[in-house]
């Protein structure tokens, strides 16, 4: 299931960033992404919502660290 989560992830980070060569992984963060900015992480907030037919709450979208936390949260939120 992460596996498939993480495939989807790559494809909305590169829609995002039009960065064909992003491979997110757990650890990843908004430091290992060039444009990943506050204006950018809200965008990639809603297409992640989008693709994954979910809603973070404010305070998921503030206190995740990484994108496996991300994942984590898609994961609760989608069973």
């Amino acid at each position: 299931m992460k596996e498939e989560i993480y495939e989807r992830l790559n494809k909305v980070f590169r829609d995002i960033f039009d960065d064909e060569e992003i491979i997110v992984k757990p650890e990843t963060t908004a430091n290992d992404i060039e444009d990943w900015d506050s204006l950018e992480h809200i965008n990639l907030i809603v297409a992640i919502e989008q693709e994954f037919g979910m809603k973070f709450n404010m305070n998921e979208v503030t206190t995740m660290k990484n994108v496996g936390e991300m994942v984590d949260i898609i994961i609760a939120k989608t069973r």
